[in-house]
């Protein structure tokens, strides 16, 4: 006997396709932030653009140890560059980034105040 129309679109498996590919990429996202030098990286570039030169001495790392952060980030489409010269430029590469970024900050890295202003701002909403 055939589903009817109603019941097929009902069946939460018909869901299960788009919800696994969701949970991947936000899986793969969040294994990305794993990592604390990545994750530092991260952090600073919310507050703007920066240089290889200036994250080397932002985090006190080598160039080799920043390089390799960054072609991760930038094989996850988390930063994006700009090249000016010989220097490249590396920047956030999109809102979900800043978004994921700032929630992190907020929660770790803010002094108390601002956590508690994120906390009012989420009762707010």
């Amino acid at each position: 006997m055939p589903m009817d129309i109603a019941t097929k679109l009902a069946d939460p498996q018909d869901d299960a396709g788009p919800m696994m590919e969701k949970a991947r990429r936000a899986a793969d996202f969040l294994k990305a932030l794993s990592h604390e030098s990545r994750l530092m990286i991260l952090c600073i570039l919310a507050e703007g653009e920066k240089s290889v030169t200036e994250l080397e001495h932002m985090l006190a790392l080598r160039q080799p140890t920043v390089s390799q952060q960054l072609a991760r980030l930038r094989s996850e489409g988390l930063v994006s560059t700009r090249r000016d010269g010989k220097a490249v430029y590396y920047s956030l590469a999109s809102e979900e980034a800043r978004v994921i970024v700032g929630a992190v900050y907020r929660v770790f890295c803010g002094k108390k105040d601002d956590r508690q202003e994120g906390k009012q701002e989420d009762k707010q909403n």
